[in-house]
């Protein structure tokens, strides 16, 4: 008799992908998916973790909420044990509030690199880091050029 083949499970570097396609593509249903109760995200540029799934969430709405036509690319995934690595960039046009920042209309391209940490496929720590200084130079919160 032979035996029924079973769909290999899906590698961390294929579930990041799955996750940020679909979150690009504006399906926050993978966030469900794929991000764990338990999550927290460590970035310099927040005040404090991001903690759990909705906190998850709500970090990412915030900025497709500012930037409506956002479009993130992955440029590069690198993945090893438990850990998936990306360089990614991101473009949109500033058409809601940021931050408190009102929208400007102004177009803006940021880059920035993020290394997860998956457990049983489910994403559960995060360590991001993003050109945050640029992008508040694109929007005018700052000013493009820093007097010594």
């Amino acid at each position: 008799m032979a035996s029924k083949a079973t769909r290999p499970a899906a590698s961390n570097g294929e579930i990041a992908r799955e996750l940020w396609t679909s979150i690009n593509e504006g399906d926050f249903s993978v966030v469900d998916k794929y991000v764990s109760e338990d999550y927290v995200e460590h970035d310099p540029n927040a005040p404090e973790e991001i903690r759990g799934r909705e906190g998850f969430r709500q970090n990412i709405e915030q900025y497709f909420a500012a930037f409506p036509d956002m479009e993130m690319t992955i440029e590069d995934l690198i993945e090893e044990d438990d850990k998936v690595v990306t360089r990614w960039s991101g473009t949109g046009t500033h058409k809601g509030e940021l931050l408190g920042i009102a929208p400007t209309d102004k177009p803006i391209s940021v880059t920035g690199l993020e290394i997860e940490r998956y457990e049983d496929g489910m994403l559960v720590e995060a360590w991001s880091s993003f050109d945050a200084l640029g992008l508040m130079r694109q929007l005018g919160a700052i000013p493009d050029e820093m007097g010594a």
